[in-house]
């Protein structure tokens, strides 16, 4: 076989080793497996759709303001949103060769459970090889080796200061005097999920502990169950709970309102509370190619600290400022700040999810 110079690039010689060593490899000759690259610069996509997946809501109307709209006209394009959640279920009805999203935005525990059905997303290090802007992130960004995390909130309880208590250690919301006035999230809520390893490793021997974490809630009841932290933000305003499970973005924004709470960070546990982004991997070449480039304006420092400035989520790009208003409570964008932070394991926790949702649901109804 003579094989001429100008194909051996990288991706021809692993189709050609392939095909030698007799391996079937998936449409070989499909229009995903063409080279995509990326410089950072802007491009005409000539009218192309890209399908995303985000929260909705306000949050919708704020990525269209500060990011998507001035997206679309730059680089010619149409953003197809879609906000209606969950997406496993929509990634493992179309299977990987077929993603219904190019790029979605994820928190870990749902983005892991996708990972793990299927060949569903391009690898961290490639994505980042075309982000330019992911050169300027911290190292914990890219740490779950799936997807991109470009912004972030610290797990912390959130308390009254007129309570009459002070905690001072994850265990404290266990206290007698906050009987009955304790608060904390349905099981298929991300901060729940995160609260009951941070209690089995609190209690047990570790995170996966669980049954230790059973026993935590146990104690614990009874609580205030609440579906997302904008309701339990209303509790703990209307003094209906004294302390609660909750993410800074959220306890930092009351503070600055005035609401008599104060933090207490999981110093012991420093879990994150996420966004992270992932890239579909058998997406079409200009869906790649918007995706590196929609993903490089996002983590891009100025976007951050205008997202910083609206939703008091922290940014991962580390040269960006945190907006005046945040950092007067304490806030940083540092090496120390982001020293320490903790992804918990995931895997360990969906394996058993099933069985984990099923008990806590039933101490929750008790």
């Amino acid at each position: 076989m003579t094989i001429s110079k100008t194909s051996l690039t990288r991706r021809g010689v692993l189709k050609t080793g392939a095909a030698a060593a007799g391996v079937n490899l998936f449409n070989i000759g499909h229009a995903w497996a063409q080279d995509v690259s990326y410089d950072g610069e802007v491009f005409d996509a000539g009218g192309a759709v890209l399908n995303i997946a985000e929260w909705g809501g306000y949050w919708q109307e704020t990525q269209n303001t500060l990011l998507l709209d001035q997206f679309q006209k730059d680089f010619n394009c149409t953003i197809r949103y879609d906000s209606t959640f969950p997406w496993f279920p929509k990634f493992v009805a179309s299977g990987p060769q077929n993603p219904p999203i190019a790029m979605t935005n994820w928190n870990m525990p749902e983005m892991f459970k996708t990972a793990a059905a299927g060949d569903y997303f391009m690898d961290v290090e490639e994505i980042k090889a075309n982000v330019p802007n992911a050169a300027k992130l911290w190292d914990f960004a890219s740490q779950t080796g799936v997807g991109i995390t470009w912004a972030f909130s610290r797990y912390c309880y959130v308390y009254r200061t007129d309570a009459g208590v002070i905690p001072t250690s994850f265990k404290d919301f266990w206290r007698e005097e906050y009987a009955g006035k304790r608060g904390t999230y349905i099981t298929s809520n991300t901060l729940q999920m995160m609260f009951f390893m941070a209690a089995a490793n609190a209690y047990g021997s570790g995170e996966t502990d669980f049954d230790a974490g059973y026993d935590a809630m146990r104690a614990a009841m009874p609580m205030k169950i609440s579906d997302f932290t904008g309701n339990m933000a209303t509790l703990v305003e209307r003094g209906e709970v004294d302390i609660a499970v909750q993410s800074d973005a959220e306890a930092l924004l009351q503070k600055e309102k005035g609401v008599p709470v104060d933090l207490y960070y999981w110093d012991e546990y420093k879990g994150v509370l996420t966004q992270t982004k992932t890239i579909s991997k058998y997406a079409d070449p200009m869906s790649k190619k918007l995706c590196f480039a929609l993903l490089n304006r996002t983590l891009d420092a100025a976007y951050q600290t205008s997202f910083a400035e609206t939703f008091w989520m922290r940014p991962s790009n580390r040269e960006a400022v945190i907006p005046e208003k945040m950092a007067a409570l304490g806030v940083a964008n540092t090496a120390d700040a982001t020293n320490g932070l903790h992804i918990p394991d995931w895997e360990s926790y969906l394996m058993e999810e099933i069985d984990i949702v099923e008990t806590v649901n039933e101490i929750f109804g008790s």
